[in-house]
């Protein structure tokens, strides 16, 4: 990939700006169904230790984690980037793929649900 920087947003030349804060290089989690394109990424957490995962919502073991960089799982699916703002400690989760996120935000150790739009 050749990437443009410009007032710390990262783009690919010629397509859309990458949308998060982190880096395209940023490690972060992806369900084996989501990565083999079984399934959809229909769960995203911001885990408290600035992790991002991209799930398919269903029941998973140890194995099923895959490490992924941050650009290829935005390649995957750039609805994710309507997250790209969502704090530390937060998760969105949809129906399905033409569903609004609803996001659960932290605040004061309790969540609190708010649909993105």
């Amino acid at each position: 990939f050749l990437y443009s920087v410009d007032n710390g947003t990262f783009s690919v030349m010629g397509e859309a700006a990458f949308p998060f804060p982190d880096a395209p290089n940023t490690a972060a989690f992806m369900c084996s169904h989501v990565l083999n394109e079984e399934k959809p990424i229909l769960y995203v957490s911001h885990d408290e230790d600035g992790y991002w995962q991209f799930l398919c919502g269903g029941t998973h073991t140890e194995d099923d984690a895959k490490v992924v960089s941050l650009m290829p799982a935005w390649k995957h699916d750039e609805s994710i980037g309507q997250l790209a703002s969502m704090p530390c400690g937060s998760v969105a989760q949809r129906l399905d793929i033409h569903s609004e996120w609803r996001i659960k935000y932290a605040k004061d150790s309790s969540l609190i649900y708010r649909e993105h739009i």
